[in-house]
């Protein structure tokens, strides 16, 4: 199993996972897998986050200095903000497409509605109460942004957003001050930077491991199959949307760069299939990184301010996921929409996903959003949000795939225009074993 490549390895994981997890519900033994399995893909997952941050705050703020010009700089960053937003608005049209076509929603029972109802409404109050319980405004997001302690910003991962605007705030100062004083700074975080993505490499010794505990765990945590035959449509609407968008990303790597589609998801299948596993593009970040710049040969400097920024305001999947679901929503419960609603679900359905945290079950929090713009009333919206709730988290793994994907794309897409494309050169965690006594 040595010689074989990461993403097969991890793909073996996941298979034997799911089968195992089959097995060991037939047998009942959920307890022992909750217990005894899953705490190793829990840990996997820490271990990822740990290192999320300083990853950001490190890689970032030596990105910006390595461009030696805040030209450069404003460039990238106009150019990677509306790329970003046109795959998010591109993602979202999609999704309205197809669920106004499909029309899920048509095809839920009232039994259906009453039984999900009454297992999740609770659940479903604290996402309500999460999403208005904080200040809103057309501006909010700038006030989010900016922290006002950098080590209360550091202590969460859920601040992303915060310390990627103190690292870019670092770095350009960093940028203007004479070359002589900064050299010794720009030596520790380009050391650092090292450090940390070697890290990286040791974490994914465990990463087929911890697929492994992941998968299991979900299969044998999954109580009622019934409700995913009720919700068939539903899924199969979010899931072809989701597919659709792996095409769309095929069609603009090739168009922008002409690279082969089938090489750049070959050289990410790690991180997709990571981010499948722990549904979280924040987790799956220092992966990401690591496959862009040293399987697709982005420069440094481009994928660690592309990446970090994607993994917190470009959700494609999430954006898809929430015009699909706030439609069906509506459908389901009588409640009638109109093409200008359609049409504002697509400005706040963007919106909505800039700023939001890269973590698992955020599409549910931002999705109340949505349905609040509607004037979808609080009750309704409970139901609503019960009836999707048992398959959120199979859809949160899909639509994460997603996410990540159109981060590496966009990425790969800067590196081209900006002529920052060098040849993969791929480490391994023991390149510099033999030199350690």
């Amino acid at each position: 199993m040595k010689h074989l490549a990461l993403h097969w390895k991890i793909l073996i994981g996941m298979i034997l996972g799911l089968l195992i997890g089959i097995a060991f519900s037939h047998f009942d033994l959920q307890e022992f897998v909750k217990f005894w399995i899953k705490p190793f893909g829990i840990i996997f997952i820490n271990l990822l986050k740990l290192i999320a941050i300083p990853l950001i705050l490190v890689s970032l703020i030596k990105g910006i200095v390595d461009l030696h010009d805040i030209s450069k700089f404003k460039v990238m960053g106009i150019r990677t903000f509306i790329f970003y937003i046109a795959t998010t608005v591109t993602a979202v049209c999609i999704g309205l497409l197809l669920v106004n076509i499909i029309k899920p929603g048509n095809n839920v029972s009232q039994e259906t509605i009453t039984q999900m109802a009454g297992n999740f409404s609770g659940n479903m109050r604290t996402n309500i109460d999460k999403a208005t319980a904080s200040p809103s405004g057309p501006l909010q997001f700038l006030v989010d942004m900016v922290p006002d302690n950098f080590f209360s910003a550091a202590s969460s991962n859920g601040n992303m957003l915060q310390i990627i605007f103190f690292s870019v705030f670092f770095g350009i100062a960093l940028l203007l001050i004479d070359k002589k004083i900064a050299k010794p700074v720009v030596n520790i975080f380009t050391g650092l930077n090292e450090v940390i993505m070697k890290m990286v490499d040791l974490i994914m010794l465990l990463a087929p491991y911890a697929v492994f505990a992941l998968i299991c765990s979900l299969i044998t945590e999954i109580t009622n199959a019934d409700i995913f035959i009720a919700l068939a449509w539903y899924m199969l609407t979010v899931l072809l949307g989701l597919a659709m968008m792996v095409i769309v990303y095929g069609i603009i790597i090739y168009t922008f760069t002409r690279r082969s589609p089938l090489d750049f998801y070959k050289a990410i299948a790690p991180a997709q299939l990571l981010a499948f596993s722990t549904s979280s593009s924040a987790a799956t970040l220092p992966v990401t990184m690591e496959r862009v710049e040293e399987h697709l040969g982005v420069d440094k400097e481009v994928v660690s301010f592309v990446c970090p920024l994607g993994a917190t305001i470009n959700m494609d999947g999430t954006s898809l996921y929430q015009a699909v679901a706030a439609i069906f929503i509506c459908e389901a419960m009588h409640f009638n929409l109109s093409f200008a609603d359609q049409l504002t679900i697509i400005l706040t359905a963007t919106l909505a996903s800039i700023g939001a945290a890269a973590v698992p079950g955020a599409g549910l929090i931002m999705l109340v959003v949505v349905l609040e713009t509607l004037d979808v009333p609080t009750e309704t919206m409970a139901i609503g949000l019960s009836l999707i709730f048992a398959v959120d988290r199979p859809l949160d793994m899909a639509r994460t795939i997603i996410n990540v994907t159109g981060d590496c794309c966009v990425a790969l897409c800067m590196g081209h225009w900006l002529g920052k494309i060098h040849i993969p050169k791929p480490k391994d965690w023991d390149d510099n074993l033999e030199g350690v006594s």
